[in-house]
C-alpha cells in the first residue's frame, strides 16, 4: 500500500536555546541536493512545498556538493526572492577539500582561523544570494583551533549583520562548553541514528540538555543504511523499527524521526531526500511519540543487548 501523507501536515518551530535562534524541528538537509538532478523551477517548488509543510530551516555547508550546491539552492532563491524571508538558512565552514573547485587546495584539512571563517562566511552570502546566514556553524573541531579566535570572527560576523547565530557541527562536550562559555552557541550538529547511538552516552546529549541546548541531528536514517543494511545487526535493527511501526501504523521512516525526537535535548533532525514524501514522513514524525517499551526495544535492537 503506497503511503499518504496526512493533509494537514505541521511542522513545529523550536529555540534551539534560551530565547536563541527559531528552526523547525525537521530541517531540510541540502548536502545531495545537486544529485537530485532538478532543474531550477524544480527545486523552487521543493522547496515552497517544505514550506508549506512548515519546514522552514535549510541545512547547507560550503563544502556540499563540491563546493556547489550553495550555488544552485541560491539559483532557485533568485527565481523567487520572496521565499527567503520565509526561512532560516544554516551553513558551515571549516574544512578545506581537495576538489576541482579549489586548486588551490593541496591537503584536505581543517581551518578555522578567523580569516578563513570570515572569507567562508561571506562567500556562502554570495553563493545563497543573501544578505545574512540565521546560522553559521564549524564543520568539524580543528586541532589547531584557538577557540578565543573563533569567538572573535563570530562577534566580528555578528557585529557586521552578515551571521544572526553561531553554532558547531561534530563537537565533543567539552569543546562544545569551552567554545560555549566565549560565546553563546546555538546547536551541535551530531550524526546520531539507530545504527549510530554514541551521542546518547558519551554525554553530548546530556551536556547539551543540561545547558538547554537542542542538538541538529545528521544522518538520523543512517545515511540511508536503516533500509538496506544486511548484516545481523542490521536485519534486527530494521525489523524492530518494522514491528514498531506497523504497531502504530506509521511509516517506517516517521518511527525513525520520532524515536530521536523523543529525547529530552529536543533534537532537530536534517532530512536528506529530494523527495517531498520522504519530508512528510520526518515532518508526520513530530505528530505521535513511541510508548517506553517501544522506544527501548529500538534501542535493545540497536546496542544488541537490554539496558542492565
Amino acid at each position: 500500500m503506497s503511503y499518504a501523507p496526512p493533509t494537514d501536515l505541521s511542522c513545529p518551530s523550536i529555540a534551539t536555546s534560551k530565547g536563541g535562534l527559531t528552526l523547525s524541528r525537521i530541517v531540510a538537509g541540502m548536502w545531495r541536493m545537486k544529485e537530485w538532478q532538478l532543474t531550477p523551477q524544480q527545486r523552487v517548488s521543493f522547496i515552497e512545498q517544505c514550506l508549506a509543510m512548515g519546514v522552514s530551516s535549510f541545512d547547507h555547508a560550503d563544502i556540499y556538493g563540491g563546493y556547489g550546491v550553495e550555488a544552485v539552492f541560491g539559483e532557485a532563491l533568485a527565481l523567487q526572492p520572496s521565499l527567503r524571508a520565509r526561512m532560516q538558512l544554516v551553513s558551515k565552514c571549516g574544512i578545506k577539500l581537495v576538489d576541482p573547485a579549489r586548486p588551490e587546495h593541496t591537503i584536505q584539512h581543517y581551518d578555522t582561523s578567523a580569516s578563513h571563517i570570515i572569507a567562508s562566511a561571506e562567500n556562502s552570502l554570495r553563493q545563497l544570494g543573501t544578505d545574512h546566514l540565521d546560522l553559521l556553524l564549524i564543520h568539524r573541531p580543528d586541532p589547531l583551533m584557538d577557540f578565543d579566535e573563533v569567538a572573535a570572527a563570530f562577534e566580528r560576523l555578528r557585529a557586521a549583520g552578515k551571521v544572526g547565530h553561531f553554532g558547531v557541527s561534530n563537537f565533543s562536550r567539552h569543546q562544545f562548553e569551552s567554545l560555549n562559555r566565549r560565546i553563546p552557541l546555538a546547536t551541535n550538529q551530531v550524526e546520531f541514528s539507530p545504527l549510530h547511538v554514541a551521542p546518547m552516552f558519551d554525554e553530548t546529549f546530556d551536556g547539551l540538555q543540561d545547558l538547554g541546548v537542542a542538538p541538529m541531528i545528521w544522518s538520523p536514517l543512517a545515511g540511508g543504511r536503516l533500509f538496506s543494511r544486511d548484516d545481523a545487526d542490521g536485519s534486527r535493527v530494521r525489523a524492530t523499527i518494522q514491528q514498531v511501526a506497523d504497531e502504530l501504523q506509521r511509516p517506517f521512516g516517521s518511527v525513525v524521526f520520532a524515536w530521536i525526537m523523543q529525547l529530552p535535548s529536543r533534537p532537530l533532525p536534517l532530512t536528506g531526500s529530494g523527495r517531498i514524501q520522504a519530508v512528510a514522513e520526518a515532518v508526520e514524525a513530530t505528530q505521535f511519540s513511541l510508548s517506553r517499551s517501544q522506544w527501548f526495544a529500538i534501542l535493545r535492537a540497536a546496542r544488541g543487548h537490554e539496558v542492565a
